[in-house]
Formats: C-alpha cells, structure tokens, sequence
C-alpha cells in the first residue's frame, strides 16, 4: 500500500509508523488521518509486527490538526449544523480509539512540538517516550472546549487539566510531562531514539498473545472506570462550543485573517 503523509517501515519485528509532513511539522490533515488508519490496519494483520513505534519526521513529533487549510469539514455543500460537527469531531475520536484497540504494543516517541490533536493520538497509545526538551501542550487560541482535556484528564489528573486546558496556548516540556504523568518516561532528545527501540526490541521477544492480553486487560479496566465514554463525550462539547457565542469572535477572526492571524490577534489581547 501507498502512503503521501505517512511512511510505514518494519524491521526486527519493529514497526515504525512516520508522521510524514515535515514542511508542515507533520499537522494532522484528512488525508494523513486515512492513512494513519489505513496502516493500523495493515499492522495488525502483519505477523512479523510485534510492537509499534509511532514518530514525526523533521522538526516536531506534530502540531495537532491541520487548521490552516487542512480540508477538515464537511463537503457537501449543505447548511453545516452542530450535529454534523459532533458526528465528525467524534469519527477523529473513534481514529484514536482505533488505535488505542490495535492489538499490539504502540510507543509514541516523541520530539518537538507535540500539540492538541496530536497529544490524543499519543494517549491512544500505550506508553510515551519524550525528548526532555519537547515541547507539549494544547491548542493555541480557544476555538474548542473539552475535546483535547477529555483524554489528558486520564494522564494528570482534573486539576492539572483544568490548569492547563483553562489557557489556551499552554505548553509544557518533556520533563515536566513525564513528572506530571502524561510521559511514561523522558530522555535526553539524543538519547531518544535509541532507548525507543532499546525498549521496543525487549517488548518483541516476549509472546505475541502475552502482550496482546495485558493490553487488553489494562484497556478494559480503563474502560469500565470511565475512558471511552468521557473521551467520546468530549466530541459534544466541542461541537457546542463551535456554535456558541464564546467562539463567533474567535471564529470571524480566523476567517478574515487565517489561523496564525488570528493566533496572533489572541496574544496581543
């Protein structure tokens, strides 16, 4: 299979999935968005893919969705309604929880900037390996609400939640993410690559089924306290936020000026 946003390559039982729109820091358009899905699938089928090592090419591990001209949205033509956005916020939910049920190993390595969306993608999998300098965080002007915090409230906890997703723009370093527990462990970005794969080829010598049934069982108990339904959740508040009152400036700025325009409308208020 052919891939334009992403790469997919194997060795040593290593799968590394590649974020592939360095020119862009690897922001999550549609089309990237298929093909991440895409590949998920053809992992899973793949026998010889015992863990999987999720990476961005270039500068930044990613910037999250692709606001600025990424094609999100509806097509169609018709009047766009709340409904429409709920049902789609909730379809780039369901891509992550795809990921999340991928019956195999995922480590997210990350560098860079890791921002919004792309923190989802990484809570989706099963451990996050950090540069110590990243650069973690949420969306930079508040043009949603609950969406992204819905799934760090697992890793940090309410309260760090609220005290970073009540700013937009909020970012913390690698450090810091893996003292606060959204990071499973932090490296020197020089060391990062090569404690990823020291850690992945250990995990691919132990039995497939093992590792498949710890994940599962680690999985459901989230499950039954809660995960899935409050990260779904999350897609409804979203979607009122975007037709409510507390976005129309927001909105009409972004629209007249572009999305850095209007970020940089936000930080001179």
């Amino acid at each position: 299979m052919s891939f334009t946003a992403i790469t997919l390559e194997k060795q040593d039982r290593i799968g590394t999935l590649t974020l592939n729109r360095p020119e862009k820091l690897n922001a999550i358009s549609p089309t990237l968005m298929t093909e991440f899905v895409e590949a998920l699938d053809q992992i899973e089928k793949d026998s010889d893919i015992k863990v999987v090592v999720v990476r961005g090419a270039g500068r930044a591990f990613s910037t999250g969705y692709d606001l600025g001209g990424g094609g999100w949205g509806d097509k169609s033509g018709k009047p766009f309604t709340i409904d429409d956005d709920r049902r789609i916020l909730q379809r780039y939910i369901e891509n992550w929880l795809h990921l999340r049920d991928l019956p195999k190993p995922v480590i997210a390595m990350v560098h860079g900037y890791c921002l919004a969306g792309a923190t989802q993608l990484c809570i989706c999998t099963d451990m996050i390996f950090v540069a110590e300098n990243a650069r973690i965080g949420f969306p930079s002007i508040p043009a949603g609400a609950g969406y992204v915090s819905a799934f760090w409230n697992w890793m940090v906890g309410p309260h760090r939640t609220k005290y970073l997703a009540f700013l937009p723009g909020s970012q913390i370093t690698g450090k810091e993410a893996e003292a606060i527990g959204f990071a499973t462990r932090a490296f020197p970005a020089e060391k990062l690559e090569e404690e990823t794969y020291s850690y992945a080829r250990r995990v691919a010598k132990v039995p497939a089924q093992k590792l498949q049934l710890e994940k599962m069982g680690i999985n459901r108990a989230m499950d039954l306290r809660g995960f899935r339904v409050a990260v779904l959740s999350g897609a409804e508040y979203d979607a009122i936020f975007h037709f409510g009152p507390g976005n129309e400036e927001i909105r009409a700025i972004q629209k007249e000026r572009g999305l850095r325009g209007a970020i940089q409308w936000y930080e001179e208020q």
